[in-house]
């Protein structure tokens, strides 16, 4: 059941739309049925927000939360122009820009853009809108001066989609569950609003990526939370056949680097990691409708980039996954010879490249929360062309977090990122600590800018990202780990960790709180319910209560993963277990606070799965207060909300954890 990581929670520039974008309020969607409004909750109000002067340290956690720079950045085909999201005005906007540096102009207003695609001939930018983190969006164009958009396809009720790419001839592909059968069936689609069903599925087919010649598309079937089966699909005689389907023991990801067709679209490459640990390049070749290993990587290889001159695929660029810090690649296709590439910031980078072979690297990195570079790796130059707005913050105070590694008890080794506060102790002066537990289950704490995580290691307290079993980016068999039945080892793995942790004098293991968003969720309030004492206070947002309920009313975007992750919940075998293994069964085994939040629009995981908790928790006495946010779906996109909650969270932390003063 895929969840946000709690950092993407802070930072989401994902789709809030306009009422002009918004289906009828009385629409359910995801299992939804609304929230019980007899359960005492706050809720953001509009108060005015403080955020102390420039300079002080520690700063406002507002400062923090502030700190913003683009997200989801394209260039056009001719090099020329940069699109890309940013929530500068307090939501996701569309703005464009000179790829040589420049100002950046706003073109969408109260929209809450999803990330801009531009059309194959420049003339257009296509984005997604839903209504309040809904889910089920529009899709419009917009010319990129911003002087003339059209509405493609419309805003339907109970219509998720997934946009899967455009044609040379600006045909589209795309899944969507407008049939009704609540599963993604795949679509073709155009710019002039044209829709034709080219497949129906029987549990959830994704569109990839279509051909340059328009004649296929590539589909991928979820195995689980991270794999799935690679398809080709004929777009003429609608013949699907298998490129990879291994066995469900060996499930395999294909699609961690995306697909880069060759430009006259006689294969594409992409990274898998069938039959190994770690994703590597690979090349599909069409006509011999067969891959093999470019290749090996002892890391995964994510984010394809193929460009160039001539016929455009000279340049082959990639980005691996180290330990959650990304490396840059090149890769000269004619030349066979590896291309230097330019040292940047660290963290993670998005890529794109267009025209002869410019490199447009976005990079969100532990002390920036986002940049734009230019880059020609063949001539050895870069250029940053957008700086991050820090809104007041010294870059040198933010703290770069350590990679640290784990026995659990049964063996198996585990990861994670430490944030310490600068001069930390040691021993009986060790600081106190935030474990913030990341989503998926299938996610992986990374080095991208974490500004709650910062704001609390101003303030003192350590804070520790772990990558538990079931993680991503540490190997095919370490996320296959917690599946189904071992699905409450990954729990016991955060007391391993907090133990370790302060075995090695690195931390106060008697001051430590647990906290996570989505998957995140229900971590925490599975390891206040199977490990009482160990925490001493939680804070779950939007987590699971009831795997029964939980997993019967999941979105379209999680049933056909959730089968392989957690079980059919349809069979009596699993309704069983998860009678006994889910937190609310053992919620009376949680005696410490928990501070609770839930968006009423969140199609992923019913607010009902929050509420049952929140009351069963009052209901044995225990602390249990509960932040409520109306027009939010599954994370916290605006900035407004964002500024309430985290405050609110920032206090209640510290106050558990006995600092003197709150946030």
């Amino acid at each position: 059941m895929k969840r946000l990581p709690l950092t993407a929670i802070a930072t989401s520039l994902l789709a809030v739309s306009s009422v002009s974008h918004a289906q009828e309020a009385e629409e359910t969607f995801g299992g939804a049925k609304g929230a019980d409004m007899s359960i005492e909750a706050m809720e953001p109000d509009g108060s005015a927000i403080t955020i102390g002067r420039a300079g002080e340290y520690p700063a406002d956690i507002a400062r923090y939360l502030l700190a913003s720079g683009p997200s989801a950045a394209n260039l056009s085909p001719d090099g020329e122009t940069i699109a890309f999201a940013w929530d500068v005005t307090g939501q996701s906007e569309l703005w464009v820009m000179p790829a040589g540096g420049g100002v950046p102009q706003q073109i969408t207003f109260k929209t809450g853009v999803f990330a801009p695609v531009w059309t194959p001939d420049g003339s257009s930018l296509f984005y997604s809108a839903d209504r309040d983190g809904n889910e089920q969006p529009g899709y419009f164009a917009l010319t990129p001066d911003g002087m003339s958009e059209s509405e493609v396809l419309p805003a339907a009720r109970g219509d998720f989609r997934r946009f899967g790419g455009f044609a040379e001839d600006g045909s589209f592909i795309y899944a969507s569950t407008a049939r009704g059968a609540g599963v993604y069936d795949i679509y073709r689609g155009t710019l002039d609003g044209e829709t034709e069903l080219i497949v129906e599925s029987e549990l959830g087919l994704y569109a990839n990526s279509i051909s340059p010649d328009g004649k296929y598309a590539l589909i991928t079937e979820s195995v689980g939370e991270d794999a799935d089966n690679l398809y080709l699909l004929d777009l003429a005689t609608k013949e699907m056949t298998t490129i990879s389907k291994p066995p469900v023991e060996d499930r395999a990801s294909h699609t961690l680097g995306g697909f880069e067709w060759m430009p006259n679209s006689s294969g594409f490459y992409f990274s898998t990691n069938l039959g190994r640990e770690y994703a590597t390049l690979h090349f599909y070749d069409l006509e011999s409708r067969s891959f093999e290993r470019v290749f090996d990587s002892t890391r995964d290889v994510e984010n394809l980039e193929l460009c160039g001159p001539g016929d455009g695929g000279s340049y082959l660029y990639w980005t691996e996954n180290d330990d959650g810090f990304d490396l840059l690649n090149g890769w000269h296709t004619v030349e066979k010879r590896a291309i230097p590439m330019p040292g940047l910031p660290e963290g993670t980078y998005q890529l794109d490249c267009e025209a002869d072979g410019q490199l447009l690297v976005g990079v969100n990195g532990w002390q920036t929360p986002g940049e734009l570079w230019m880059t020609d790796p063949v001539q050895g130059t870069a250029e940053k062309v957008f700086a991050a707005n820090l809104a007041g913050l010294d870059p040198e105070r933010l703290v770069r977090p350590q990679v640290v590694r784990y026995e659990a008890r049964d063996g198996v080794e585990l990861q994670g990122l430490l944030y310490l506060p600068e001069g930390a102790g040691t021993g009986e002066d060790a600081p106190p600590v935030l474990f913030s537990v990341h989503g998926g289950p299938s996610g992986q704490s990374q080095a991208s800018f974490d500004p709650v995580a910062q704001y609390h290691v101003a303030r003192g307290v350590a804070v520790f990202e772990p990558n538990v079993r079931g993680s991503t980016g540490l190997g095919r068999t370490y996320s296959t780990l917690d599946d189904r039945e071992n699905r409450l080892e990954s729990i016991a793995d955060l007391v391993d960790l907090k133990n370790a942790l302060a075995a090695d004098g690195l931390i106060d293991g008697d001051r430590a709180a647990v906290a996570g968003g989505s998957y995140g969720g229900y971590a925490v309030n599975a390891v206040l319910a199977e490990y009482p004492g160990e925490f001493a206070a939680g804070v779950s947002l939007f987590g699971i209560a009831d795997w029964i309920t939980g997993l019967e009313v999941a979105s379209p975007a999680l049933k056909a993963s959730d089968r392989i992750e957690y079980g059919d919940i349809t069979e009596d075998r699993w309704r069983e277990f998860y009678r006994v293994n889910s937190p609310i069964r053992k919620a009376d085994q949680i005696t410490v606070p928990v501070l609770y939040s839930h968006g009423v629009m969140d199609p992923r995981i019913d607010i009902y799965e929050t509420e049952v908790m929140v009351k069963t928790l009052r209901e044995n006495g225990v602390e249990a207060p509960f932040i409520r946010i109306p027009d939010e779906g599954h994370g916290w996109r605006k900035l407004s909300n964002q500024l309430f909650y985290f405050r609110k969270q920032a206090e209640f932390i510290e106050e558990q954890l006995g600092l003197s003063e709150g946030g």
